[in-house]
């Protein structure tokens, strides 16, 4: 393994997990938004890591690798801890077709890379955008506490429920062109 700065940055989102889920069970005072915070940060470590590889010609195989797994990991303690915490059908939903996706997509793809067509299941504009929406969504329900008047945890769930519909949509596109490749 390499060590250089975009790796470093998807090791410490990484790291960042367990404190996450630390500080927000501990009770401690203003929990959720610190770990919300550190969430935050993670996922400002993300768009980093990608930016810097390229930028700084430090693209490596490891790299490829633990990237989107920091990714999957974070978001998936991160839905876990709120499922446990929110006594809500419309969370635990969004997070059982975002966990689930992700399980199938990254299937899908070493599958894919298996035969020899990779590429036929790149990252699509739809899954940036599905990013987009859980990693704030995720944000807000960690949060918890009002945000200069906004109920946050009302808007983290309608963020949630949008990433969740753009997860499916995104899964749909995924798997449509796969199977159209001759891989299937």
């Amino acid at each position: 393994m390499h060590w250089n700065i975009p790796n470093i940055l998807s090791m410490l989102r990484i790291l960042a997990i367990p404190l996450v889920v630390a500080v927000y069970l501990l009770g401690i005072k203003n929990a959720g938004p610190i770990a919300a915070l550190i969430f935050g940060a993670a996922c400002i470590t993300d768009w980093f890591d990608g930016y810097l590889a390229r930028k700084l010609n430090q693209t490596s195989r490891f790299g490829a690798f633990i990237d989107p797994v920091a990714d999957k990991l974070i978001v998936a303690v991160s839905l876990v801890l709120l499922v446990h915490v929110f006594d809500n059908i419309w969370l635990t939903l969004s997070a059982m077709i975002i966990i689930s996706r992700e399980i199938t997509i990254s299937a899908l793809r070493e599958w894919m890379a298996e035969v020899g067509q990779r590429g036929e299941v790149a990252v699509s504009y739809v899954g940036k955008i599905k990013t987009t929406f859980q990693m704030f969504a995720i944000l807000f329900l960690l949060w918890r506490e009002p945000l200069f008047g906004f109920d946050v945890v009302k808007i983290g769930l309608v963020l949630l429920v949008i990433a969740a519909a753009l997860t499916l949509y995104s899964m749909i596109i995924y798997l449509r062109a796969a199977f159209a490749s001759d891989a299937a």
